[in-house]
């Protein structure tokens, strides 16, 4: 039968979008199935702060009446405003949220998503990113074999030979490292730790929860003057940290987050997140009959065998410099006592990193951590 595309446009459109990897996926042991609920939340305009300087179009493709594939083409306003040189700039466009049955309908999809961009004036495409650069960029080339922590994507690894296909390069990696954190770090971690610990100019402290709203401001701070240089950087506007903060507020922990401050100011944070997928992964998509108390009982008093490092930063006034490596390490360490101690946690992940950042990637090995998933953004001239 013949293959059909047609834009989302129904509530009905909109439920079949969000279904599709439910039945994709089901034969994959390493797949979590997300809560439908938040997905329908993230391509919401109404609920996702990101719709605030972008848009998109969702596209299903049929045939016979039964989807078999699904494709985001968006573009993002800020991004377009980037310097070229740091991945994005004018005549950017993205698109994302990619699934498919079979190569025929992958080739559809990609075709659709790339004339939705050229109509809107695009140059270049850039893909898979769904949505933001912020929320699940890249394609997994590497780690299939295991489960993704929270907020990170899994998919088919027929997925990179169709895009590839359709003429799509690679233009950047991002990593995720994996590491055992029940075991010390080296001594030579060890040390670096301890002359930090004498050192009266510093200060590591955990973030107050009860203040919420502000230590998310301090942290935003840092974060976009810290990465602003990094290759597809997109400032994260004031919006977008309350929506992510009241998404990740019941998973948030104080024992788990970290802000640095030397002779008082803060200069650096680090954002560690329990493993959310953990306990979703038995619940199929859903919080309906019990599973909602289930979840609730596990947020009360997380046990988690993993903890994940989302997201770290330090002023770009300190990178490169002995302070910056030796607030990141006290930063790890202390977090990973308490990981272990009060949460139960086995494992570490770090990520994504970029390919490129010397010195994230430098800190992961020092630390004795392993890449253990590699996700691929591609590009193509339209």
């Amino acid at each position: 039968m013949s293959l059909k595309v047609r834009p989302v446009l129904t509530a009905a459109d909109r439920k079949a979008f969000i279904a599709l990897p439910y039945r994709l996926y089901a034969k994959d042991p390493h797949w979590v199935p997300p809560l439908k609920s938040e997905v329908a939340g993230q391509i919401d305009p109404k609920k996702n702060a990101w719709f605030s300087h972008a848009e998109a179009q969702l596209f299903l493709v049929e045939r016979g009446g039964v989807v078999t594939g699904r494709v985001s083409a968006h573009l993002d306003t800020l991004a377009l405003t980037m310097p070229a040189d740091k991945g994005f700039g004018p005549g950017t466009g993205f698109w994302g949220m990619f699934e498919a049955e079979d190569a025929a309908t992958a080739a559809l999809l990609i075709d659709t998503a790339e004339q939705w961009l050229r109509d809107k004036g695009m140059a270049r495409a850039i893909g898979p990113c769904s949505l933001s650069i912020w929320e699940e960029p890249g394609l997994l080339i590497k780690g299939y074999d295991h489960s993704p922590t929270v907020m990170m994507g899994h998919h088919l690894p027929a997925y990179r030979g169709w895009i590839e296909g359709a003429g799509y390069a690679p233009v950047k990696q991002l990593l995720t490292y994996d590491l055992d954190i029940v075991k010390d770090f080296p001594p030579i971690v060890q040390r670096i730790v301890a002359a930090g610990e004498k050192n009266p100019r510093i200060r590591i402290r955990r973030v107050n929860k009860a203040k919420f709203a502000d230590e998310a401001a301090i942290i935003l701070s840092i974060l976009n003057d810290a990465w602003s240089d990094n290759w597809g950087f997109v400032p994260l506007t004031p919006p977008e940290v309350a929506d992510v903060g009241k998404k990740l507020k019941p998973i948030v922990f104080e024992d788990l987050i970290r802000i640095a401050e030397l002779d008082g100011e803060p200069v650096a944070f680090m954002i560690t997140l329990p493993d959310l997928n953990e306990p979703l992964k038995p619940m199929g998509g859903s919080l309906l009959p019990f599973n909602w108390a289930k979840l609730l009982l596990w947020l009360r008093k997380p046990k988690a065998r993993t903890m994940r490092v989302p997201l770290m930063g330090v002023v770009q006034k300190l990178q490169s410099s002995r302070m910056a490596s030796q607030l990141a390490f006290m930063m790890i360490e202390y977090i990973r006592r308490d990981a272990v101690a009060k949460f139960g946690a086995t494992r570490g992940e770090i990520g994504w990193v970029l390919d490129d950042n010397q010195g994230m990637n430098a800190i992961a090995t020092t630390i004795d951590s392993k890449v253990n998933r590699i996700y691929q953004l591609y590009e193509r001239s339209l």
